[in-house]
């Protein structure tokens, strides 16, 4: 199975541009945790999650409605391609520590992967459960 099939395809993402408070309405209002930063023309900049936000806007007291989105968000990306093997890209986001990945084609983003998306198709729900647990290994590493 290849990560197209498993994706997300209605991706929203904010420009690097936008201030912190917009990004926050739009996780909000979309219910979401992560947004891809993406240029006007769908290149990939960086992810802004609620937790960059907390901790790198409120937490360091600054203004969301102030602050741009290029000021807190996280510039090193790890990313999948469409055609890419969905086990592939699960083991990557249990190395890499991520629940999420952006799925891009030439640069552009194309799409989101979760590891909800990988736990809710009958044929992978052992690769979600382990890279997950590798996940929340890692967290409570560093938490000791």
């Amino acid at each position: 199975m290849q990560v197209q099939d498993l994706m997300s395809r209605d991706v929203v993402f904010v420009s690097p541009e936008e201030p912190v408070s917009v990004a926050a309405r739009l996780l909000s209002r979309n219910n979401v945790g992560v947004l891809p930063v993406c240029t006007t023309d769908g290149h990939l900049r960086g992810v802004l999650t609620d937790r960059d936000i907390v901790l790198r806007c409120v937490a360091a007291q600054q203004d969301p409605a102030r602050t741009m989105v290029r000021s807190v968000m996280t510039s090193r990306v790890v990313s999948a391609s469409p055609d890419e093997d969905a086990a592939q890209a699960a083991r990557r986001m249990a190395s890499e520590q991520v629940r999420r990945l952006p799925v891009c084609e030439k640069g552009r983003v194309v799409g989101m992967l979760s590891l909800g998306d990988l736990a809710v198709r009958q044929e992978k729900p052992m690769e979600a459960a382990a890279c997950l647990e590798q996940i929340c290994q890692g967290v409570a590493g560093v938490q000791k």
